[in-house]
């Protein structure tokens, strides 16, 4: 690909559109409904890869909560914000601890989504 091409636009398998950027959409840090540290715990720093830990998901870091949440609504919820808090509220008041592996939590979400519809909103 010379220079003056343009770049392929990526789409995401979901919807068919543009791909969203995980990091950016649909919430900000702004947007979380809870309280985080405010850097990495350990020798878990994001500044050393371009996105969040990809096996483990740590509920204590924002911007691995961020980065998953938003995938997650991203991807099942057609990128929607309310999808992405609601995500959140589950994590943090119902996943259970032994629910650590982003697949997993992703399982969880979805196979207990409904259970939880009432969760109310921060």
């Amino acid at each position: 690909m010379s220079i003056d091409e343009p770049e392929p636009v990526r789409t995401n398998t979901f919807s068919g559109g543009p791909m969203a950027d995980h990091r950016t959409t649909p919430l900000q840090k702004s947007d979380l409904q809870f309280r985080y540290p405010a850097g990495a715990t350990g020798n878990d720093n994001p500044a050393l890869r371009g996105t969040p830990d990809n096996v483990l998901l740590n509920r204590g870091e924002w911007y691995e909560v961020l980065y998953f949440i938003n995938k997650f609504a991203n991807e099942y919820g057609t990128g929607s914000a309310l999808v992405a808090k609601k995500a959140e509220r589950l994590i943090q008041r119902y996943l259970p601890s032994d629910q650590r592996s982003q697949a997993h939590v992703i399982a969880w979400l979805l196979s207990n989504w409904e259970k939880h519809g009432e969760a109310p909103i921060i």
